[in-house]
């Protein structure tokens, strides 16, 4: 394994270049935590509704490409567990897709990349998708005393990752092009805070929250299998760009 341009990636060597070799997708959420909810529509069922499109995208369209999920079922995982699996992996990108919480006139999709929080609106997203640990156990060990309703905690480890930001901001760019331009969904844009699940992830990683499920449009919307399956479609026309221009096709 070398790296090219802070990105882990495999050595072709019948031609000598950068193949992106594998990815780990993430749905958020999962068995005993919902995660957010709306009227009926539940974060963790929709996330993986786009997660499997998105992966039976790639498979179909990329064969090349190694797809490794964190779960394909209504199942728990861990936070540390999720990017544990990418990184035995040896994953050249891992992408986490959830679902927003908010006020009902809230709306739009977001891209996260590991960073530090520039408003507290940003470390609000962070605190409640790590709130999650605490249905872990002993948490406070396996996260070394991270505290996730502390600012400071989110300060502190939102340093991390920086070996692998640049391309983390290239590929959250392309998404969120791709699904305001083409899904034609509204952006809320790119974005950085402290997300434990990219905090321990050794490669680059974004996280996508894909609308909100407090307002009662976009929960009809993203409950929909086809919709899902839209976004879905746009998530990988941004791996697709993101993969050719690592590799330099």
């Amino acid at each position: 394994m070398e790296k090219a341009n802070g990105h882990q990636l495999s050595a072709d060597n019948s031609s000598n270049r950068y193949r992106l070799r594998t990815v780990v997708l993430d749905a958020g959420h999962g068995g005993k935590d919902r995660g957010c909810a709306g009227a009926s529509a539940r974060e963790a069922d929709v996330a993986l509704g786009i997660i499997l499109a998105l992966g039976k995208q790639i498979e179909e369209n990329l064969p090349d490409v190694k797809v490794v999920y964190t779960r394909k079922t209504n199942v728990f995982v861990e936070l540390d567990e999720r990017a544990a699996i990418a990184n035995r992996n040896h994953a050249d990108l891992f992408i986490s897709v959830h679902c927003n919480a908010g006020p009902s006139a809230g709306h739009g999709t977001e891209v996260w990349t590991m960073g530090l929080h520039k408003t507290t609106a940003n470390l609000g997203v962070a605190q409640r998708e790590n709130s999650v640990i605490l249905q872990e156990k002993n948490y406070q060990t396996r996260y070394n005393g991270f505290d996730p309703s502390s600012p400071q905690s989110h300060i502190m480890f939102s340093l991390f990752q920086s070996a692998y930001i640049t391309n983390s901001l290239r590929f959250a760019q392309r998404v969120e092009r791709q699904l305001r331009t083409s899904v034609k969904r509204p952006s809320r844009g790119v974005k950085q805070a402290g997300f434990i699940v990219l905090w321990k992830s050794t490669m680059p990683s974004v996280l996508i929250e894909s609308g909100f499920l407090t307002n009662p449009a976009e929960e009809r919307y993203l409950n929909d299998k086809a919709n899902q399956s839209y976004m879905a479609a746009g998530i990988y026309r941004a791996f697709r760009e993101y993969k050719r221009e690592l590799e330099g096709g």
